[in-house]
């Protein structure tokens, strides 16, 4: 799990899906999430995740033009590793994924290798019921034909176990597809997977330890504090994603302190041209 050079990779997830009645500090506008995006390079991230905004309504897009954008954008300021989400739901979950690849635009894609409710342990309790996030098969397999075809590395969210075990079975059908990226992804406020504690990390590490053993591995989560299992998962060589994504909802820090306060903990940090070079990429990193 661990990478040679031994430095942490920092990514920021700048918004997801919450919208602001839920997180209200998250950038929503293109201007907002580049600029967020570069603060927080800038800062100690290398990474750079996002989903696009509808600047009128407020709600998430997927307007392959903004997701353009703000790649571009963040890319003309700093150089850094920046990638998108997958639609959400749809026929074809990948089709602004594809575009952007197309366009040369992508070195990591969002591919979640299984399904899981959506459902928070506030609405639970006052009756109302969560969301189905639905990713078969068949669409997993279009993601990877992606990868393959453009170079993109997948980055694996993992919210149950069997996304780990799905997910290196994939890989190991098509060994010639980018390195993907496990993303164990934790919650305190929804049911879903492992909350952030030490015995789900360890449940984990044994796992990928089985499955995907040379594997970069990060952790995340969604309105999750990682701050219980940030210290283990850093010495068993994984890696750390912070942001508004992830942060407890109603966060009263934003993202650029949230990656101020992780790299301040984090003695070596990666560039992005570093964490090209672990995944064998050496002529794109020498040009970064």
């Amino acid at each position: 799990m661990a990478t040679d050079d031994g430095k942490t990779w920092l990514e920021v997830a700048l918004n997801g899906g919450w919208g602001r009645g839920l997180q209200p500090l998250i950038p929503v506008s293109v201007r907002e999430i580049v600029e967020e995006g570069v603060a927080c390079v800038r800062a100690g991230a290398a990474v750079v995740h996002f989903h696009a905004y509808d600047e009128a309504t407020g709600s998430p897009s997927d307007d392959t033009d903004l997701y353009a954008a703000v790649i571009e954008g963040i890319r003309a300021e700093i150089d850094a590793i920046v990638y998108p989400t997958i639609a959400f739901d749809g026929n074809d979950r990948y089709a602004f994924v594809e575009t952007l690849a197309r366009r040369g635009l992508l070195e990591w894609a969002a591919l979640d290798t299984g399904s899981v409710n959506l459902s928070r342990f506030s609405e639970v309790a006052a009756g109302r019921p969560g969301g189905l996030y639905i990713n078969d098969e068949p669409g997993m397999r279009h993601g990877i034909a992606l990868a393959r075809e453009y170079g993109f590395h997948p980055s694996y969210a993992c919210y149950e176990p069997g996304f780990i075990r799905l997910g290196a079975a994939l890989h190991r059908a098509f060994p010639d597809v980018p390195q993907p990226i496990y993303r164990l992804m934790f919650s305190d406020g929804l049911a879903f997977g492992f909350p952030p504690e030490r015995y789900a990390l360890e449940a984990y590490q044994t796992m990928l330890s089985v499955e995907a053993p040379e594997a970069p591995v990060m952790i995340a989560g969604l309105d999750a504090d990682l701050s219980g299992i940030t210290g283990a998962a850093l010495a068993a060589g994984m890696h750390l994603r912070v942001g508004l994504e992830d942060a407890p909802l109603g966060s009263q820090l934003g993202n650029v302190a949230l990656v101020e306060a992780a790299a301040r903990t984090l003695p070596q940090l990666a560039t992005a041209a570093d964490i090209r070079r672990a995944l064998g990429h050496e002529e794109a990193a020498k040009e970064n």
